[in-house]
């Protein structure tokens, strides 16, 4: 078994895509015929050089990962970029093409979703039993994710105490989801709307998204993993659900490869846009762990009921959210009542100098002109006609062939 990295040795990053017809922009449950079409046999995983490609739970969502840990961000937007021309040159023949954001606009979920009927499909099916995962929550989901690691319960303590104070600013630069079946949601991040009560079977499994005050590998099984396999126990009969796929927080600690993942990102329209905030969010967090804005008994003194409100603010607003609690913008050296954005501003300035100047025209572009919610609202402005709405989405399509970011 390999030695676990040490703190921001290496990153894992994974990407999720929409299958779209390019005839009507429907979601199409074909990735199963995608990924036969590269491996010349049905795999669930595939490895393509530095990015490896697999199913995900519905069957018209793809996932792109860095294959393995991977020393740098600096050069994933155009190895992610390079995957996703290859994929929609494949799907050229079957007249389909790949879709950002975190939210199909028109998506049906109770007509529109088949659940991945291949390999660990029981486990799926398990879930579709428990859950019911044709909902929004479950069916019309792509998000973004960070796998940070760890070496010992000393780097678990000081990074896991850092993400967790991040986490409620995550919409405010990474919303995508403002429309679900045609209409304006009133929510920016209507994904992470959902997030909150897509397992309300089971509270434990999400908890209040912002994790518990735990700092240690016994004390994370003591107070998470314990309860949740205690719930679990009367639906999973066979035991075939591990608590690490179990547990549904905003990020979570995975003991079993010594990393914590952080999973209340949306996707974004392109890959320039998600590795540029996947390497705002490590600076930021490099500069939160090395204690240069406060100190760690700082962050960990947050509980997650003081947290959540503020991350319930920003699912509806994004970077607009107004933060008014004086004692969490001190933990950034923040003094008055700051918007979300004029957070992720100063931390910006702070930052960047460590920041790989091929991020720099993407982070600014958002912090000018607004999350992918925002710009796509705009866009879309008063006119929610299906026609209106897939002009503005193909639009944004484009941007993955492109690599650019979407201007409303």
């Amino acid at each position: 078994m390999r030695k676990p990295f040490h703190l921001f040795d290496v990153y894992g990053i994974e990407l999720e895509y929409m299958l779209v017809k390019n005839n009507n922009f429907k979601v199409a449950p074909q990735v199963d015929e995608l990924l036969t079409l590269k491996a010349g046999e049905l795999k669930a995983d595939i490895e393509n050089g530095n990015i490896a490609w697999s199913n995900e739970l519905v069957a018209h969502v793809i996932e792109l990962k860095t294959n393995g840990p991977t020393k740098s961000t600096d050069d994933l937007s155009e190895k992610f970029h390079k995957n996703i021309l290859e994929i929609d040159a494949l799907l050229q023949p079957l007249n389909l093409q790949l879709l950002g954001s975190a939210s199909h606009p028109l998506m049906n979920p109770d007509t529109d979703t088949q659940l991945w009927k291949h390999s660990y499909s029981e486990v799926y099916a398990l879930y579709n039993t428990i859950f019911n995962c044709k909902g929004h929550g479950w069916s019309n989901v792509q998000s973004t994710h960070i796998n940070l690691p760890f070496y010992d319960d000393k780097e678990f303590e000081k990074l896991h105490a850092a993400i967790r104070i991040i986490l409620p600013l995550l919409p405010g630069l990474c919303a995508s989801s403002p429309i679900l079946e045609g209409n304006i949601t009133g929510f920016k991040d209507t994904r992470l709307e959902f997030y909150k009560t897509n397992q309300k079977e089971i509270p434990e499994l999400t908890g209040l998204v912002i994790p518990e005050r735990v700092f240690s590998k016994l004390d994370y099984h003591a107070t998470i993993f314990e309860p949740i396999k205690k719930a679990i126990q009367p639906y999973d009969k066979n035991k075939i659900l591990d608590q690490h796929f179990l547990n549904s927080r905003g990020a979570i600690a995975r003991f079993d490869r010594n990393a914590i993942e952080i999973r209340l990102m949306d996707i974004q329209e392109c890959p320039k846009a998600d590795i540029a905030i996947c390497a705002f969010v490590i600076e930021v967090l490099k500069v939160l762990v090395s204690k240069k804005l406060c100190s760690l008994k700082a962050q960990k003194s947050w509980i997650k009921e003081d947290l959540f409100p503020l991350l319930n603010d920003a699912i509806k607003y994004a970077e607009n959210s107004k933060i008014e609690n004086k004692e969490y913008l001190k933990l950034f050296k923040i003094k008055s009542a700051s918007t979300v954005n004029d957070v992720w501003k100063h931390l910006y300035k702070i930052v960047k100098p460590k920041l790989h100047k091929s991020h720099h025209d993407a982070i600014e572009f958002i912090l000018e002109e607004g999350t992918l919610a925002t710009r796509l609202l705009k866009a879309v402005g008063n006119d929610t006609s299906e026609g209106h709405i897939i002009s503005v989405y193909r639009n944004m399509q484009n941007c993955l062939k492109t690599n650019d970011l979407f201007q409303s």
